[in-house]
């Protein structure tokens, strides 16, 4: 480990490379449970790409493996060090370089904040969709290494559709321009989408240049509670096969209703078997949601509740935004799931979730981003019990089992790292995972970056 930081400080300033061994251990996990972590022999904060480059030449010439990190928000372990690594946080690497309102486009650094970014746009009437639930924490890079969504995808899609081009960093510390910042490009394979959602297994994301789009009028929302399940996602099959476009359209099932009544008094009834949130930002909000709140009646709602102004809306989808610190509140650990099926297989999924739940007597409330099918099943556990733990992750697996029974695929929005490795042999098949392999392989000869990530 001497040499490994001896090489580091010889291109890097002193505070930029921590080697405390508390120090450390802060940055050896993300967010996620059942997943390892291993002891970094450093943590390398970067302030330049030409920091990144003696980082990853160094990593090259000992042959020490290299795991990037944002903000650590993740659910899925590919942040998690492994023994003997660096770890690269790209956070102080936080510069919006440019906005550009004539081409749409902005450009930036990796740790600059999902929140910071949406605030700067908007100052110039901009609008960049992603909004992960953590975007307040999240990083650009992160978002990008995960293919992250959030709750506007139903209209405006994922952070892959947002990315124009990317600056990265090689494994051997050669520095690769991919894309464009024209409104179109084809020249060539599509690279940059290759690295979107490689959670740096086969470079180091240092700049990206985002699309951007208008600032859409506020939006109008309304709350729809059901009976069932079932009901709720009829109403979100006629929304969608009608023709709609809300700019989002959520399902909270009962455990989570019960849960935020709990948390916030929000004065739902406990009947509420599915709340449905509506939301538009069209030019003519409130006609759209009247016509949703009519399929929504038909569909058998018990109550409709349209707002009237944006902080109406804001109040109604306060409900959506607690659900995970409400389940939280349950148990002392949680384990979110990141399945996504089919629209029209949805009521399937959350129906079978809950016989899953009966199944292994387990507390599991599912959050929905209903119009495009990803459902998040959170399942709440005490660790301390080493029974429910088990039950905790035989259910979790059961759960991604049925999404792929389905037609659907164990991760919508939150990656595989470490916690769906396995998963993910099954759901690609031998010869895409071979070929993934091979991808791999010619980007990273050396199997330096983020190893033992998604295979």
């Amino acid at each position: 480990m001497g040499d490994l930081i001896k090489l580091l400080r010889e291109g890097l300033p002193d505070e930029a490379v921590l080697a405390d061994p508390d120090v450390i251990r802060a940055y050896a996990k993300d967010m996620a449970s059942f997943c390892d972590a291993g002891t970094a022999a450093a943590v390398v904060l970067p302030r330049t790409v030409e920091h990144v480059q003696h980082v990853m030449r160094t990593a090259t010439a000992l042959r020490v493996p290299v795991v990037p990190q944002g903000a650590r928000t993740g659910l899925s372990g590919a942040a998690n060090a492994t023994d003997g690594c660096v770890v690269l946080s790209l956070v102080k690497m936080d510069r919006v370089i440019e906005i550009n309102p004539v081409d749409r486009i902005a450009v930036v650094e990796p740790g600059v904040v999902n929140a910071e970014l949406s605030r700067a746009v908007a100052a110039q009437g901009l609008y960049y969709p992603p909004d992960p639930s953590s975007w307040e924490q999240c990083t650009i890079g992160g978002n990008i290494g995960t293919a992250s969504g959030g709750l506007c995808c139903v209209k405006y899609g994922v952070t892959a559709e947002y990315v124009l081009g990317l600056d990265v960093v090689l494994a051997d510390g050669r520095l690769l321009t991919t894309g464009r910042r024209t409104a179109k490009g084809v020249a060539g394979y599509d690279l940059t989408r290759l690295f979107v959602g490689s959670e740096g297994s086969l470079g180091i994301v240092v700049r990206a240049v985002l699309a951007l789009k208008p600032a859409p009028p506020e939006h109008l929302a309304l709350a729809a509670e059901f009976p069932s399940v079932a009901a709720a996602c009829d109403a979100v099959c006629e929304i969608m096969a009608r023709g709609h476009a809300p700019s989002l359209l959520e399902l909270m099932d009962r455990t989570s209703v019960q849960a935020v009544n709990a948390m916030g008094r929000m004065g739902l009834p406990e009947s509420t078997a599915a709340l449905l949130l509506a939301a538009f930002d069209t030019p003519d909000p409130a006609a759209d949601l009247a016509a949703v709140a009519e399929l929504c009646t038909a569909a058998g709602a018990t109550e409709v509740v349209p707002a009237d102004s944006a902080a109406e809306s804001d109040l109604l989808l306060q409900a959506r935004r607690m659900t995970l610190p409400a389940l939280e509140s349950l148990k002392s650990a949680t384990m979110i799931d990141d399945v996504c099926v089919p629209r029209s297989r949805l009521a399937a999924m959350l129906d079978g979730t809950a016989a899953i739940a009966d199944k292994h007597g387990l507390l599991i409330g599912v959050c929905a981003h209903a119009g495009d099918g990803n459902t998040h099943p959170v399942v709440c556990f005490d660790p301390d019990d080493a029974d429910e733990a088990r039950r905790a992750r035989e259910s979790f697996d059961e759960i991604m089992a049925l999404g792929l029974e389905l037609g659907g695929t164990i991760t919508g929005e939150h990656g595989v790292g470490v916690l769906k490795k396995d998963w993910l042999a099954r759901e690609l098949g031998p010869v895409a995972l071979e070929l993934q392999r091979s991808l791999k392989q010619v980007f990273d000869p050396l199997g330096i970056l983020n190893p033992g990530k998604l295979f």
